[in-house]
Parts: structure tokens; sequence; C-alpha cells
């Protein structure tokens, strides 16, 4: 189906956000910086069954999307390792990407939002409304998002017709959403995206985007 002014066929994106760490259990804002942490025993699960959906995409669910046929992910250890298991699922090699890194959280990371707050009196608060503060040393949600931008459209050509696995982390799974819908950098923190969530999105070689579904977790 045709989108505005768009013709041709679009590049499918399937969105899949790291499973849990310790990090994520405990309350932690972990960036993307540092390889670790990896998943935990919660992440292995969340990986396993985010394959298991994946594998289904083009079959008994969203049956008219392209069967996924590549799969790119962030240098983490956590999003590498979820990728991995799609991979096995799918019988697919994993390549990085190195721009689905997560936001650099700078003098913030491996620090909880209380201990942020207590930094920076109503940091966490700037941070999810207005999308534009950064931490000391990091990066802002904007400006990840401006990167994801980018990153979908170079994605685009040579995958028109194609379904692609991005694997990442919660501000560029968020950020995706925002591309595809043309909203502003305080919209970012609005899109839900549990642990193990997909997004999937269509994306057309004129920038035109298409949010098919987004924060699914696999039952």
């Amino acid at each position: 189906m045709r989108r505005g002014a768009s013709t041709g066929e679009p590049a499918t994106f399937v969105v899949v956000r790291h499973g849990r760490t310790a990090g994520t259990e405990a309350g932690l804002w972990t960036g993307g910086t540092q390889p670790g942490p990896g998943l935990s025993s919660g992440g292995r699960i969340d990986a396993a069954r985010a394959a298991d959906l994946v594998a289904r995409i083009g079959r008994d669910r969203w049956a008219d999307l392209p069967r996924v046929s590549e799969i790119l992910a962030s240098p983490t250890v956590r999003t590498q390792e979820t990728a991995a298991a799609i991979g096995r699922r799918l019988g697919l090699h994993v390549a990085t990407e190195p721009d689905l890194r997560e936001v650099d959280l700078g003098a913030w990371d491996g620090l909880t939002g209380e201990q942020i707050d207590a930094l920076v009196p109503g940091a966490v608060r700037t941070w999810h409304a207005e999308g534009t503060l950064a931490a000391p040393d990091g990066e802002s949600p904007a400006e990840v998002a401006e990167r994801v931008d980018a990153l979908l459209a170079r994605l685009v050509p040579g995958r028109e017709g194609r379904a692609a696995v991005l694997v990442g982390h919660t501000i560029v799974v968020r950020s995706v959403v925002a591309s595809v819908l043309g909203l502003p950098a305080s919209s970012i923190s609005r899109v839900r995206i549990p642990p193990g969530g997909v997004v999937i999105v269509r994306r057309w070689a004129d920038g035109v985007g298409e949010l098919v579904a987004s924060g699914v977790v696999p039952g």
C-alpha cells in the first residue's frame, strides 16, 4: 500500500530490545559505551521468546510482511546475545551495526534514577519530558534519534521488499518509532518498550514510514 507520495516496496525493520540484564533488574541506567553487562537468566528467556516471535513474522504473524532475512545488532554483549538467540532460531548470521548502540550516558552510566536526581535535581524528569538533556560527557535522546533516523535512511536502499531484524536498546528502539512517525524528541520517552519487546516498522526510500506494531511482548 502506498503512503502519501511513496512508491515502490518499503523495507521492513523488526526492531528488538535486548532481554533483561542484572542492571535492568536493578533499575540501573546502562548506556552504550561499555560492552557489558550480558543477559541475566530472565534476559535469556526474553531473547528466546523474541526469537520465536520473529520466526513467525511472514508466516502466521503479520503474514503480509516478508520473512526476516538479515540480523543487525548493537556491539554490546546484551544485544549480541539477544541477536544470537534470534540468529539460531532463524539460521542467520548476526552482523554488528555500531549505530544501533545505546545512548552514551556519560557520568550517569550505572546509576539509578534516584542517584541521578541526587546529583542533578529534576534531571530524570527533564530527560524524559524534553529529550534534549545530555548526561555530563554523554549524549541526549535527541542526538540518538538523529543517529537512528540517519541509520534507517542508510539501511533502506537495497532492502526494499525485505525484512531485517535490528537488535538495540531502549532509546534506540524508541527513536525508531519516533522516526517513522515524525515525533519530536520530547515524545521519545512516551514509547514503552519492555525488555525483549518487538517493534515492527516499514520505511520507504523517500523517508515515509509506517508503524506496524510497537512494544509487542511474546507470550
